[in-house]
């Protein structure tokens, strides 16, 4: 398979507790397989801060307890797309979105990263070792969406973000 990248150019991400709430939409990143049995394997998050003042963002990349329904498809500014030209269509292509009507709801016991920096001119880049990509499994709850999103805390800043994501 070809590797593929999501890319949100600039959002607010907007704070929510694990497990208790659901995600605001344009205030989170998801990605969810395109079939029940699609594997996802994501080797790469990267966020650059662009706030105009000190904004401490506590960003955790979590699967999520409740994923999302009826997706909105991706606006001016964010796009999902092969790095590879000559990667052919996907018989069920990964969702990557960042609005739906039935919102994502990000797991109280499976985080998997805190990426916590300040969007203030800062900048998180994680890249998984060789065998250490994070991992999604179907498109249901609990193993097949993983989100990118603030935690409660801190200050929610404007930022740009990737996820650079492979479908098996």
């Amino acid at each position: 398979m070809a590797k593929w990248s999501f890319k949100v150019a600039t959002f607010t991400p907007v704070a929510v507790a694990d497990g208790a709430n659901n995600f605001t939409d344009g205030g989170y990143m998801a990605i969810q397989g395109g079939s029940s049995t699609q594997r996802v394997d994501i080797s790469e998050i990267y966020m650059g801060g662009q706030a105009t003042s000190s904004a401490p963002c506590l960003m955790v990349v979590s699967r999520d307890g409740q994923v999302g329904a009826t997706l909105t498809a991706l606006s001016t500014g964010n796009s999902a797309a092969a790095l590879d030209p000559a990667t052919a269509a996907l018989a069920a292509p990964v969702a990557a979105f960042v609005a739906s009507t039935t919102k994502p709801q990000r797991s109280a016991t499976l985080g998997l990263l805190n990426l916590s920096f300040n969007a203030f001119g800062g900048i998180v880049r994680w890249v998984a070792p060789p065998g250490g990509e994070l991992k999604s499994l179907g498109n249901t709850a609990s193993l097949g969406e993983i989100s990118l999103s603030h935690y409660t805390g801190g200050t929610p800043g404007l930022m740009g973000a990737h996820i650079i994501y492979e479908p098996m």
